[in-house]
């Protein structure tokens, strides 16, 4: 696919349609809420709630170990188990491929132009969300490699040799939004000092897939964002940036890239800390 670093971690709407019944693969439909794809799931997928099972109150991702094991086993997931993410919100599926990465589950694929595409192109679909024997699922302790914690963010700016990077929209890197709306009440909108701003949704095309390798590249060198550089990617509460960590290490191969999945979320409650709009 397109020459990408490590075009494996990719599979094509042709592809799942030929592996519907493979009894050693998962489809997991990530959402808000099961309702944008009603009558409309792809055949054998499981629902996955972004704020009953990924979130906490606070907005923070849980990575409680624990509810992660509690998530895969209700789902029916086994350790070997082959799992494809995709949802309706772009970069939902390479999200939840961070995500999965974190706890150690090796066996992880995005659907390269999600429901999108699957839908466009005529595929099957049906009304019903699946629902699989429960397993006994063992989650590996979290990967701290695959992600950068806020005090390393400070220390990281004005570093020539390490790229802080603000994927969110240019309303909310400007402080005109805050997690999607007006800033009220005490909430403090802007970004973090020295940030680079690159939307994550500039990696798509038109039908949900990915953007070449060229095209990728192009993009974040012409913003100094450059393989030789440690690059740390955020955005409001850690998706899109563990997104885009996608999109550097597996589609462009960057050998440095991790996540600040408490993103803005967790920066802009910081005492002392300065934000810039």
């Amino acid at each position: 696919m397109n020459n990408y670093a490590h075009p494996e971690v990719l599979v094509d709407t042709q592809w799942l349609a030929e592996h519907l019944d493979d009894p050693n693969l998962r489809i997991v439909e990530v959402d808000m809420s099961p309702e944008p794809y009603q009558n409309n799931h792809i055949p054998g997928a499981v629902f996955w709630n972004i704020f009953a099972d990924l979130l906490l109150p606070d907005m923070r991702i849980n990575l409680n170990v624990s509810a992660m094991e509690k998530l895969l086993s209700r789902s029916g997931i086994t350790n070997d188990m082959n799992i494809v993410a995709y949802g309706s919100y772009p970069g939902t599926g390479a999200w939840i491929f961070w995500l999965l990465k974190l706890f150690g589950h090796q066996n992880i694929k995005v659907l390269n132009g999600g429901h999108q595409k699957w839908v466009v192109e005529g595929r099957p679909v049906t009304a019903e969300l699946s629902k699989f024997p429960p397993t006994q699922y063992h989650a590996q302790p979290l990967d701290d490699h695959l992600r950068v914690l806020h005090k390393e963010i400070q220390e990281s700016i004005d570093d020539p040799g390490r790229v802080i990077l603000d994927v969110r929209t240019i309303e909310e890197y400007r402080g005109e939004q805050f997690l999607m709306k007006p800033p009220e009440g005490k909430e403090r909108a802007g970004h973090i000092p020295g940030s680079i701003h690159v939307e994550h949704l500039l990696t798509l095309n038109e039908d949900g897939t990915f953007k070449s390798f060229d095209e990728l590249k192009t993009l974040y060198h012409s913003n100094g964002i450059t393989p030789d550089k440690e690059v740390f990617s955020y955005c409001a509460i850690g998706g899109r940036s563990g997104y885009t960590w996608f999109v550097l290490k597996y589609l462009l191969g960057y050998p440095k890239v991790r996540n600040y999945d408490g993103s803005w979320n967790e920066w802009s409650c910081l005492p002392n800390v300065a934000i810039e709009k």
